[in-house]
């Protein structure tokens, strides 16, 4: 494990066959808290500098503020703290009769001298990490494959869009298969909308899952949790407002979740031209020797959207080779600063949206390992003045058929092919006119042919 370029290769085959037992399960079994040190999975040395330097950044601290910071039960520190204050690093300042968890923990000289130096090695400070095992394990557990998905519920979840049927049918299968989807097409009919439609489906819909602050591997710490992607359930958020007591109460039971893991709802993970590759590798901080996961590890359990596929800093057969064994064995391999590997799953609903002709992206061997491909063409007229009636309706409009008899006869029917986004644009170009001059909105065949002269230049 001190040489350069090793690989820690972790069962995650087996651990696979956790997914199955939740296949059809509205939520993952929570994650159970830890009885003792050595349960926590982590090396009691490992707990050792994390107490120390937890109490040299915020000074002494109860026993019980110290379990809740670390997100532990306090009989998982009885032992850390015995050791600890046997090697004279810590000291007792206060207490209650309750018991150590109501004890005022502060450092000796000599442990702040022990801290400084656990500092330097690495200076994370917050909740424990989980070991990376069971991040695997978890991660299973809670798959995109075991959401329910129904064509009732899914008709509600795109019921601000219109979508025809065969579409429907199309997305339906690949939203349950949770694997990988290509989306394709001319530019301004959707394919954006219906792919950030999935994820706010699995989202609201595809029930909570578990995210570990952070988890172990490799003697190193990786952070996963984000507040700007990972959004927390209300009752996990709840736990913010509790008073001591109950607080108290969570820390001392066996029934109850493990803090360290926080209940948040399927993360959706978008990104577009500023994807690097460098964004999905392990970001180091160097000073505080500690990683953040990257974009798709924090997408696990939800969905991944490139959008503008093909149009990244990095060249989409670079972005496409990286993705080739994830796609292919749903694990990836991330690399430390030391050289050395560990695996992680990669289980998520991977999107891909572009308005590129494929054929100029992607090979044979790539789109063999996307599971599913929906074309998203240019509207019908039937389906054109559905989204058209319905922009009226989100303006505030009248629906005027006048409107869209002039865009046929003018421009779509001139060889202009109609896009769902011009309903929208042209729309907002009407309300516009209307605001300046101060008159009623109110659309008619003239105003629409005002709006598309202004906007003639997107119809060349």
């Amino acid at each position: 494990m001190n040489g350069l370029n090793q690989t820690s290769v972790v069962p995650i085959s087996s651990s696979r066959s956790v997914l199955q037992e939740w296949e059809n399960s509205d939520l993952p079994e929570a994650p159970s808290p830890p009885g003792n040190s050595e349960e926590t999975g982590l090396p009691l040395a490992f707990l050792a500098d994390l107490v120390l330097r937890t109490l040299l950044t915020r000074g002494s601290m109860l026993g019980l503020e110290l379990a809740r910071f670390l997100c532990l039960p306090f009989r998982c520190l009885e032992e850390v703290l015995a050791f600890l204050k046997k090697e004279k690093c810590i000291e007792v300042t206060a207490g209650d009769l309750i018991g150590e968890v109501s004890y005022r923990f502060s450092l000796t000289d000599r442990g702040r001298e022990r801290a400084r130096d656990a500092m330097k090695m690495c200076s994370y400070v917050g909740p424990a990490p989980v070991p990376l095992l069971d991040y695997i394990e978890q991660t299973y557990r809670q798959a995109v494959t075991g959401v329910r998905c129904t064509p009732e519920a899914l008709r509600e979840a795109f019921s601000h869009l219109v979508v025809p049927e065969e579409l429907f049918r199309a997305l339906g299968p690949a939203i349950v298969s949770g694997k990988s989807l290509f989306i394709y097409g001319p530019p301004g009919n959707g394919k954006t909308s219906i792919a950030r439609a999935i994820g706010d489906f699995l989202n609201k819909s595809g029930g909570a899952i578990y995210v570990p602050y952070a988890f172990f591997a490799e003697n190193s710490i990786i952070t996963v949790y984000d507040p700007t992607i990972h959004q927390r359930v209300e009752d996990d958020a709840s736990l913010a407002s509790q008073d001591t007591e109950a607080t108290l109460r969570r820390l001392l039971n066996h029934n109850v979740t493990d803090a360290r893991w926080v209940k948040v709802r399927r993360p959706v993970v978008i990104t577009g031209g500023e994807l690097t590759l460098e964004m999905l590798d392990l970001r180091y901080h160097a000073e505080a020797n500690f990683y953040q996961a990257p974009l798709h590890v924090k997408a696990n359990g939800g969905v991944f959207l490139i959008d503008d596929f093909g149009r990244q800093l990095v060249s989409p057969r670079e972005l496409l080779n990286r993705w080739i064994l994830p796609l292919e064995d749903r694990h990836d391999f991330l690399t430390l600063a030391s050289g050395q590997k560990f695996e992680v799953p990669f289980e998520e609903l991977i999107i891909f949206s572009t308005n590129l002709d494929p054929r100029d992206l992607v090979d044979d061997a790539f789109l063999r390992r996307i599971r599913h491909k929906v074309a998203i063409e240019a509207p019908s007229r039937e389906v054109y003045e559905k989204i058209f009636e319905l922009q009226c309706k989100r303006l505030g409009m009248n629906f005027c058929p006048e409107a869209v008899d002039y865009l046929y006869e003018h421009y779509y029917a001139q060889g202009r092919s109609p896009r769902a986004s011009d309903c929208r644009d042209l729309l907002e170009i009407v309300q516009a006119i209307c605001r300046f001059r101060k008159q009623p909105v109110h659309l008619t065949r003239e105003l629409i042919a005002e709006a598309a002269a202004s906007f003639i230049c997107q119809f060349n």
